[in-house]
């Protein structure tokens, strides 16, 4: 059986990394409301189903895409419910094919491991290279779901927090697309 805790209101007791001291720094920084749980290990979007259930939200779907080259970066997110088609991505953001990034360069850019890609990591992306890339459907939810840069703990914040504050203190502009 999948574990989930009940809900919480306040950060987890110890960080497990610096960019997950960083999520709830900046969360308490601008005194942002959010839930989480904490969950046994989740990797796919089949895992989110039960948080999404427990957090009364749905959870994003964030991948970490970039370039053949490996010299542009993209931070896709997208609702939780589209399969990614590497082809209408493209298409969108007018530019030639992408895959997923390594995972070594999605722990060393973004601070993450497989399954935990978060909005969150870009705070780690000061020279700005990677794109960050919203699909316009996730503007339509009142809650933004997400991992909290871990793989065990997810939450929910206001969407509108994330597009209007977040972003600009990261130092981020996004570009919305439609998928």
């Amino acid at each position: 059986m999948f574990y989930i805790s009940e809900v919480k209101k306040t950060p987890p007791v110890a960080f497990k990394t610096a960019l997950h001291e960083m999520v709830y720094t900046t969360l308490q920084q601008f005194g942002v409301p959010y839930e989480r749980v904490e969950n046994d290990e989740a990797i796919t979007m089949e895992d989110c189903i039960l948080i999404d259930q427990q957090l009364k939200m749905k959870t994003v779907k964030t991948l970490f895409l970039c370039n053949r080259q490996q010299t542009a970066f993209y931070l896709l997110v997208t609702t939780a419910d589209k399969p990614f088609i590497t082809k209408d991505f493209s298409s969108a953001m007018e530019i030639s094919r992408v895959s997923f990034a390594p995972a070594d360069l999605l722990l060393s850019m973004l601070g993450t491991v497989v399954g935990a890609a978060t909005i969150y990591g870009i705070l780690l992306d000061k020279e700005n290279k990677v794109q960050v890339v919203i699909d316009q459907d996730v503007l339509a939810e009142e809650w933004y779901g997400c991992s909290d840069s871990t793989t065990t703990g997810y939450m929910k914040v206001p969407t509108n927090w994330i597009m209007n504050d977040f972003l600009r203190f990261a130092a981020h502009t996004p570009k919305f697309i439609q998928l």
